[in-house]
């Protein structure tokens, strides 16, 4: 089972709220993601989960992908220069918005994409996990310009889901690896929120000779706290999105932000389970469908 406990020096942090659900009311989530054809991940994970949380998601496509770009031969098609039409055209249907989730981007002018979102919407909540790289390295489609932006973005999150890596390109500092201590993780979660992040996940530290996975999560508003799950020895794609998709569907169930970090964390675990007992599952990414029912039940009391 999970188990969230304090950094060292560190009282625990106060629950926080990022989202009321009222009564029968059904929240918007405009989701920014790319649209892969095999391969689960971006919104091919984030329609489903937040859907079973009983959100209503609009997906803007920053691409489209043959499959994901662990696959050789992959083919990729870059939706930006339709996404400024696509998105005028909600406002011509006076689409309203609770939240807007971004994730992979296809180019840097995306970002002044998701940034004229925000201006449309500007009460809604900005959700930012910045897939743009893991363990050191920097994913295939993505330029030394997009990385620039995506950081950029990143300023802007009320909720910001990195990685190490992508943490450390964010801070324009090297990548330490996965074993860092809980002071580390703090100073790296610290430094974000100085540059305009409200509230930092720090996903993926890993210790040397340990069975655990941590995630740190603190904010403007709050201490630093640890929560960690059991650490599964195989690597699946798409398990980011996963995790921030569930992060999300918690928040917008209105669960606290250290309920919200528990749940993701939890779920990512169990469905990677589900996962190795899938024929080639190295390759086809995380399974989560026969798990949704415990998205669902985030709306029970």
């Amino acid at each position: 089972m999970p188990q969230i406990t304090s950094a060292p020096a560190v009282s625990p942090a106060p629950e926080l709220y990022l989202y009321q659900r009222e009564g029968a009311y059904i929240p918007r989530i405009a989701a920014v993601h790319d649209l892969c054809g095999y391969g689960k991940c971006s919104l091919g994970v984030a329609i489903p989960v937040l859907s079973a949380a009983g959100c209503d998601v609009c997906p803007v496509p920053t691409g489209l992908f043959s499959s994901h770009t662990a696959f050789p031969g992959w083919y990729m098609h870059d939706t930006t220069s339709i996404l400024a039409e696509y998105l005028n055209a909600w406002k011509g249907i006076n689409v309203d918005i609770d939240a807007i989730y971004s994730g992979f981007l296809g180019a840097p002018e995306q970002v002044d994409i998701i940034r004229s979102l925000y201006e449309t919407y500007p009460n809604a909540l900005r959700i930012v996990d910045p897939v743009m790289a893991d363990h050191g390295k920097v994913y295939p489609t993505y330029t030394p310009e997009l990385c620039e932006a995506m950081a950029q973005l990143a300023c802007d999150a009320d909720v910001l889901t990195p990685n190490l890596t992508e943490a450390a390109i964010i801070l324009g500092e090297e990548w330490q690896g996965t074993d860092i201590s809980d002071a580390e993780a703090n100073r790296i979660i610290r430094a974000l929120i100085g540059r305009g992040a409200k509230t930092v996940v720090l996903k993926g530290i890993q210790r040397e000779g340990e069975t655990l996975i941590r995630n740190f999560v603190g904010s403007a508003e709050t201490e630093t706290v640890e929560v960690h799950n059991e650490y599964l020895p195989y690597m699946l794609h798409g398990t980011g999105d996963v995790y921030a998709s569930c992060l999300l569907a918690a928040i917008m169930a209105g669960r606290s932000l250290s309920e919200a970090v528990d749940f993701a964390g939890s779920f990512v675990h169990d469905a990677m389970l589900v996962s190795a007992e899938q024929p080639h599952f190295h390759e086809r990414g995380v399974s989560f469908e026969p798990l949704l029912g415990k998205v669902c039940a985030l709306l029970e009391e």
